[in-house]
């Protein structure tokens, strides 16, 4: 059985950065396992700009973010295996994968980062009645026919859901010829970021319909039409709204799911709003020496953040993999309560003793506020009262923490982040 230092599962963005951070950080032998042909992940598909802008400070293409780190993965001279499916992640941190060269085979690992990403939610998961005929797509398969399979899904589009996979596509479908009729959204704002919104449905004129969504679908053997109808405050259709649309093909981003049978089957402890690990100030999951970033921890609305996270994610598992993290118990271990608009945080538990002078918490919020303010306490204490003109769950937020202000607490035991309206 080979062993490695670090066995990162995952060769898109996140898992990219997190092997070239442990590598600057000390880690000698590590090896990357992706499932696809080749390095990348998703952004191999995004090939429109907007990428880099936190990182490089430039504007770059998908493929164009992701060659950086392939280009610096291979000048590191990190491993990685291609068209690998890992099957298995034992206790002892033994990972079980297969390939065709090396057929079924176990790789010994001191330190794991999981980065699997995530995938979309299926026509299945939304009971959508009608007939399933052909022509119904998620956005992001869509998106990988058009720009990589060089197939053109239909001619006349609906979308249902406004992710920034469909709202992208809605452009990008747009630019090839096909006419996007309407983009239905069954919450009253977008999940999408507001630019997409901008440059992608308003500067084509397509329109987008708020707290509504697809009640039928018509067609056998082709999707030839599907008809939306508003919805009331509890999700449920309201009859005598229906609107017919002529539409050969029907896109769904209705949102991600992150990949995480591997981790459940680790035993690592999920947080049921995210559907990604629980990871502490390391972002060091529940059992010891595995971390996790990127979109298998929460899904992010940018991959700058997602890098950003990986990076950390890497440096703390070769300071793991070389002893300069303690596991010792000492008392300082304190929870992150998300409540009052606040949906979850990025990480959920800090100790002290072992952050570094600040840590960044993200999180993100349940409902679209205007001029309300994040408010942090301490143990009931508010130790901050920050304003913010506009939060909407579409865009991630975050709130540093200073460890000399925790620490100036004795005994702290909790740290709440919610939504204050004044």
């Amino acid at each position: 059985m080979d062993s490695y230092e670090v066995v990162v599962i995952g060769g898109g963005p996140a898992g990219l950065a997190a092997a070239v951070s442990a590598r600057e950080h000390g880690a000698e032998k590590i090896l990357i396992l992706e499932r696809d042909k080749e390095l990348g992940g998703i952004l191999n598909q995004c090939i429109h700009n907007g990428f880099g802008l936190q990182i490089f400070k430039e504007e770059l293409t998908g493929p164009e973010y992701a060659k950086r780190f392939i280009n610096k993965v291979e000048e590191l001279k990190i491993e990685y295996k291609l068209n690998t499916m890992v099957l298995h992640i034992s206790a002892g941190k033994v990972v079980t994968a297969v390939n065709r060269k090396d057929g079924l085979f176990e790789i010994q690992a001191k330190a794991i980062i999981l980065a699997m990403g995530c995938r979309e939610r299926s026509r299945g998961a939304l009971n959508i009645p009608g007939y399933r005929p052909a022509g119904i797509f998620s956005a992001g398969t869509a998106q990988r026919l058009v720009n990589i399979e060089n197939y053109m899904p239909g001619k006349e589009v609906a979308i249902l859901g406004s992710g920034d996979i469909g709202l992208i596509m809605a452009r990008r479908m747009t630019l090839e010829g096909a006419k996007v009729k309407v983009v239905a959204e069954l919450l009253p704002y977008s999940g999408g970021l507001k630019r997409n919104i901008v440059q992608c449905l308003n500067d084509y004129d397509i329109p987008l319909k708020l707290s509504h969504t697809v009640v039928d679908i018509h067609g056998k053997d082709r999707i030839s039409g599907v008809t939306i109808a508003k919805v009331d405050d509890k999700g449920k259709p309201i009859i005598g709204t229906e609107e017919y649309y002529s539409c050969d093909t029907l896109m769904l981003s209705v949102g991600l799911i992150p990949e995480n049978e591997l981790s459940k089957e680790l035993g690592v402890e999920i947080n049921p709003v995210t559907n990604g690990p629980k990871v502490n100030e390391s972002l060091e999951t529940s059992v010891e020496g595995v971390f996790a970033c990127g979109n298998v921890l929460h899904v992010h609305d940018l991959v700058d953040y997602a890098t950003l996270e990986a990076q950390n994610a890497g440096r703390n598992a070769a300071e793991y993999v070389n002893e300069n993290i303690s596991h010792e118990v000492d008392g300082k271990e304190i929870n992150i309560i998300a409540r009052n608009g606040v949906r979850y945080t990025v990480p959920e538990k800090i100790n002290i003793n072992r952050m570094e002078d600040s840590i960044m918490v993200r999180f993100r919020v349940g409902d679209v506020y205007k001029n309300a303010y994040v408010g942090v306490f301490l143990d009931g204490e508010r130790i901050l009262h920050k304003k913010r003109l506009i939060m909407v769950p579409s865009e991630m937020e975050e709130i540093k923490l200073e460890k000399v202000k925790l620490a100036a607490h004795d005994q702290l035991k909790t740290i709440t982040i919610e939504v204050e309206k004044e």
